[in-house]
């Protein structure tokens, strides 16, 4: 089932205009996110602040807004049968809401950690403030990333600082702080990365906030990465080149921000 320009349907099809820059371009901004209890008012769902990305996004390309109570009823029908649900919004207005399970093996994955790769340069992502349709250059490097047998990419930037994954926030431990990269470096402005910075801030651990450069990220103890889906998920080893980097997939920090989810 989806939910298009106010209208639940089960057809796996919708109407776009050859002309359509949504089509075109992948003119769209969307935002993903985790329906806990099956209710949008659960305070982990967070649906304010994905509804606030997504009108960030327009106001800063000047689209109009949808309809957002026909938004929210998408939402709600679909939070019914799917817990993670991506809500669309095209250059007109027009709202799509699509819904999917959990990966399957996501506590695997949260227990084990997954490995990494360090992806180009070229991989980086337009517009890093805003999350947009045009996600190519993140499903490249995810699909390279499979291709060299991990799970997941890592995004650098031309001078070799790591930005974040190709669908997350990055989290380093190290001397029991939480580092993680600033939004003045190139990455996604993240909803559960900014609940978790104020976790952390309330905790009176606040995490520090500096580019990764490339000797940086040798010192950490621990790697992860967060994202509304998955929560956070351990990296354990990442290949950079000839590099082989280990991280420790149980590091005493991981529960600090584990406790976010509690």
């Amino acid at each position: 089932m989806h939910w298009f320009n106010g209208e639940l349907s089960g057809d796996p099809t919708i109407a776009l205009g050859i002309d359509d820059p949504a089509l075109l371009y992948g003119a769209t901004v969307f935002t993903t996110l985790r329906v806990y209890e099956k209710s949008l008012t659960h305070p982990l769902t967070a649906w304010q602040a994905h509804c606030d990305r997504i009108l960030h996004s327009l106001q800063t390309f000047h689209w109009p807004e949808p309809n957002w109570a026909q938004v929210r009823q998408g939402a709600e029908a679909l939070a019914k049968t799917y817990p993670v649900l991506r809500i669309t919004v095209l250059p007109d207005g027009r709202e799509l809401i699509t819904g999917r399970f959990l990966p399957t093996d996501l506590m695997e994955r949260q227990n084990q950690g997954i490995a990494a790769w360090v992806a180009f340069s070229a991989y980086s992502r337009g517009l890093p403030g805003h999350k947009t349709g045009n996600y190519l250059p993140c499903v490249l490097a995810l699909q390279e990333a499979k291709r060299q047998g991990v799970s997941e990419a890592i995004l650098q930037d031309a001078a070799g600082n790591w930005l974040e994954t190709s669908t997350g926030t990055l989290w380093g431990w190290r001397d029991g702080v939480w580092w993680t990269p600033p939004l003045e470096a190139g990455i996604l402005p993240g909803v559960v990365r900014s609940h978790l910075l104020s976790h952390l801030q309330s905790q009176g651990c606040p995490a520090i906030e500096i580019p990764w450069m490339p000797e940086q990220v040798q010192q950490f103890e621990g790697l992860a990465y967060s994202n509304c889906v998955v929560q956070i998920v351990p990296i354990h080893t990442v290949v950079d080149g000839r590099i082989r980097l280990e991280y420790n997939p149980d590091c005493e920090g991981l529960q600090q921000l584990r406790t976010y989810w509690a």
